[in-house]
């Protein structure tokens, strides 16, 4: 329950990002031109129109509950969080959108007392989506051109233990000594995607860990650890400490995380972080 009277449903994230996909893709067609923000990150007339979508849809279906977006706080429109509160990356992936790349995606995320419980992510160049809320975690395939589900939702779950630890990680990892000292003391190579979905393929059973050891915002994990949560995995700050949301005072930051599918996987990676 979010306010009295307003009961928040998951098919109602899902609407809402599948409209935000279909502008972002409105927009990809059309053409556009990539600008740089103070922070030195790149910003799009595809993110500022997907995060307004987005955000009016949130006050419709929760009136009173902020939000939380990329675009929103770095034009300084940073509400008071509260209990309850929306984290949203409108375009998670911007720079490989903008140099035409596929692997971008739409996270909304629900946080209620520092914890994410309801999440969405959907990829509108390749169709992935994939959503989740307590006890329930699905997948499904969308036509990017419509954003219509090609068949209903089926649910997910993270896998059990492999013979092998699964790891995926960024397409710039390899760049990246210490991802590359805690890959090689589990596997031999790691798999690799970008944006949130790498959160999701934990989450389906494709992959057993997901570590980050750089900083990220917290709307670049919320949505994908909501939907880890419902399929049975999590995920822990470097030290072990459970990851929690709304840190205003740092910045949203998170200063690194390892995703993982179960408690076997969860103490391989502490293992792999001595």
């Amino acid at each position: 329950m979010l306010q009295a009277g307003h009961m928040l449903k998951l098919d109602d994230l899902i609407s809402l990002a599948l409209e935000a996909g279909r502008e972002i893709n409105a927009v990809r067609a059309a053409g556009f031109d990539a600008q740089t923000k103070l922070d030195g990150s790149l910003v799009t007339i595809a993110d500022q129109r997907a995060e307004a979508i987005i955000e009016a849809g949130l006050q419709r279906l929760a009136p009173g509950v902020p939000m939380i977006g990329e675009e929103s706080c770095a034009e300084g429109r940073i509400p008071e969080c509260g209990a309850r509160w929306f984290c949203v990356d409108p375009l998670d992936g911007t720079k490989g959108f903008a140099a035409g790349g596929d692997q971008f995606t739409v996270n909304i995320a629900l946080i209620e007392n520092g914890a994410p419980t309801i999440g969405v992510v959907y990829a509108p160049a390749t169709g992935e989506l994939y959503a989740g809320e307590p006890g329930r975690a699905l997948a499904g395939q969308c036509d990017p051109a419509t954003a219509v589900l090609a068949a209903p939702l089926h649910a997910i779950h993270t896998a059990e233990k492999p013979r092998q630890w699964r790891v995926i990680a960024s397409e710039n990892s390899g760049r990246d000594a210490r991802t590359a000292a805690f890959v090689s003391k589990l596997i031999g190579a790691p798999a690799h995607a970008s944006s949130s979905i790498k959160f999701c393929k934990v989450a389906e059973g494709e992959a057993d860990l997901y570590p980050r050891f750089g900083d990220v915002c917290e709307w670049d994990a919320a949505a994908g650890h909501a939907i880890l949560l419902a399929a049975g995995g999590n995920i822990m700050r470097l030290d072990g400490a459970p990851l929690t949301y709304g840190d205003r005072a740092g910045s949203f930051l998170i200063r690194g995380f390892i995703a993982y599918s179960n408690e076997a996987a969860k103490q391989a990676a502490l293992s792999a972080l001595v």
